[in-house]
């Protein structure tokens, strides 16, 4: 009896769910129709591969690449006390010239101090995009913005939470100016109490390689 129970059961789920597998099975994939389309169009292939390499606004990047020391200088408030720490730094050109990969080693406030971050020029957006996280904070940094070549100066900006304060949303915004092939400077800047804007960062970066 039981085994009779069990194959009614079977012709009834195969009677229920027979259409369904089968309109599944011949629902064509849109991913590979799309696919096809697009590997039979040059033009559209073209666009493509010119949105995926690296472009002009990627050689950018390579002015900031090297090994070097830095010191650096920060302030949690406006005229408030200066913190000073010193470290090395390694940023290498990766992925075909495609990101701007940033290793910080040092410390800060007296403790040991880590971070990585990357930096890439998006084709799409027509902008260039970086990341950070570091060994002090749990949020991933998130800014963007434009290359002044008049400066050389890669200025960016963003809303990103703030251990300092809480903020589940500050505002900030960074120059990263080269000074030269041996110097370069990282500087941030965010909003105090006042509503007003103030220098709350400064990275002096010197070339050892």
């Amino acid at each position: 009896m039981k085994a009779l129970s069990r194959v009614l059961l079977v012709v009834m789920l195969f009677t229920m769910l027979g259409p369904v597998a089968f309109a599944v099975e011949e629902m064509p994939n849109v991913e590979a129709v799309a696919g096809e389309k697009a590997a039979m169009d040059p033009a559209m292939m073209k666009k493509i591969k010119t949105l995926m390499v690296p472009s002009e606004a990627h050689k950018v990047l390579e002015g900031f690449a090297g090994n070097w020391t830095y010191t650096s200088k920060f302030w949690m408030v406006p005229d408030g006390p200066t913190e000073e720490s010193i470290g090395t730094a390694t940023h290498t050109v990766v992925y075909g010239g495609r990101f701007l990969k940033q290793e910080i080693k040092g410390n800060w406030m007296n403790e040991p101090f880590e971070g990585i971050g990357y930096t890439g020029y998006d084709n799409i957006k027509q902008e260039y995009v970086s990341t950070w996280i570091d060994s002090m904070a749990t949020g991933i940094m998130m800014v963007s913005g434009q290359y002044d070549a008049a400066t050389k100066t890669l200025k960016q900006s963003g809303e990103n939470s703030c251990p300092l304060t809480g903020e589940k949303s500050r505002h900030g915004r960074s120059e990263w100016t080269v000074t030269d092939n041996d110097h370069n400077t990282y500087t941030t800047y965010l909003t105090g109490p006042d509503g007003n804007e103030f220098k709350a960062m400064e990275i002096v970066y010197t070339r050892t390689a």
